[in-house]
């Protein structure tokens, strides 16, 4: 089931913006094309990314994965339970398995993202 209130990418990140905060994490496809997580590389608070850069990585048994930043802005904030359950990512995609959050320099930028209905016919297209 895909969250409506998200924005979503077309590298599998989804975003859930709310006021200036923009909540970042991969989506369920993401998570089960990774399968079994094993390893969240997670960026420093405090960083500043612009939309399409490298925000962090992820590692599987299976491969590695670099997650895209969806927005510019600041990471005020990363899922630090993710250092001990990586396999949280797995389990709860679009709730405890978040990644980060970042503070929204451009929310200009949510306009490039897909909608849920957008993302579902790119992935099942």
């Amino acid at each position: 089931m895909l969250p409506e209130e998200l924005y979503y990418t077309e590298s599998h990140e989804w975003v859930r913006v709310e006021g200036e905060k923009a909540t970042v994490g991969i989506t369920d496809f993401a998570q089960s094309e990774l399968q079994d997580i094993v390893y969240v590389e997670l960026p420093e608070v405090g960083k500043k990314v612009k939309k399409g850069d490298v925000l962090c990585s992820i590692d599987s048994v299976k491969s590695s994965a670099e997650v895209y930043a969806p927005v510019s802005g600041e990471i005020i904030q990363v899922n630090e339970a993710l250092n001990d359950q990586p396999e949280l990512v797995n389990k709860d995609p679009y709730g405890e398995g978040w990644l980060v959050v970042i503070k929204l320099e451009n929310p200009d930028e949510l306009s490039h993202l897909l909608s849920a209905s957008r993302y579902k016919e790119l992935i099942e297209g």
